[in-house]
């Protein structure tokens, strides 16, 4: 039976004007929806809480701005006009409008959500914005369903731990990502059910899935860390039955 969500955002996303694909949704510039990963039941659950998914936004615009937010992770991640960048967890597209001017008209930028209402409200912004070097994506808490070998940088900004499946989707993220494609992770180092990930915890993760861990940067205004990561090739990418779930969910001092 077709899902009722789907169907809702292809059509608000069609009154919009952006184009919509059978099997995803799309604007200009990007195809459709890359195929199926593997199935969530191929890999182990998390051994923690995972957070629930309350709001497309965690601060207000003008808050993010003062404290430069999209400048500082463009700068740590060195995203340039052309490439393609995926916002994983666009939410209500802070990210996804400001990076549509740094990536150029010769860039792409992949708004991908699992919320369907949150990417039809996405939709109506960048038609109005008229930026056609965005696509929009839907994904499934397991799999962003991202296109295939796409995306030069994908980040994925106060959403890592609303993630359901997290061994599954960083398993099913690796073939969007093209050779020497970057990971960005903005999270706050408290508990997951704290809205945060910490830190030992989430590099036991994202190592358990096969990514490689590049670095820690500290992001002014209070905006947390972000976390630097290459991904495995998809030949090397652990056997989902290979994976342990880390057993690391640690209290930082201070943020009890």
């Amino acid at each position: 039976m077709p899902d009722p969500n789907r169907r809702s955002v292809l059509a608000a996303l069609a009154a919009t004007g952006c184009a919509a694909a059978p099997n995803g949704v799309t604007a200009q510039g990007v195809g459709p929806l890359g195929p199926p990963g593997a199935p969530a039941g191929a890999f182990p659950a998390p051994d923690r809480p995972v957070a629930e998914i309350v709001s497309p936004i965690w601060a207000t615009e003008r808050e993010r701005d003062a404290v430069d937010e999209v400048g500082q992770i463009v700068r740590a991640l060195d995203i340039r006009p052309g490439m393609t960048v995926a916002d994983v967890g666009a939410g209500s597209g802070y990210h996804t409008v400001r990076l549509s001017r740094i990536v150029g008209p010769e860039g792409r930028v992949i708004a991908n959500d699992v919320m369907p209402d949150y990417l039809a409200g996405l939709a109506r912004r960048v038609a109005e914005m008229r930026l056609p070097n965005v696509a929009l994506t839907l994904g499934e808490p397991h799999d962003p369903r991202l296109p295939e070998n796409s995306t030069d940088v994908a980040i994925l900004v106060h959403m890592y731990h609303e993630i359901a499946q997290p061994y599954a989707f960083l398993h099913n993220l690796v073939p969007a990502l093209r050779p020497g494609a970057r990971v960005g992770i903005v999270d706050l180092d408290r508990v997951t059910w704290q809205h945060g990930t910490p830190r030992a915890l989430l590099r036991c993760e994202l190592e358990g899935a096969g990514y490689r861990f590049i670095g820690f940067t500290e992001l002014r205004g209070n905006l947390g860390y972000l976390a630097t990561f290459s991904a495995p090739s998809a030949a090397g990418r652990p056997a989902p039955d290979s994976i342990r779930p880390c057993r690391v969910q640690e209290v930082p001092r201070g943020r009890r």
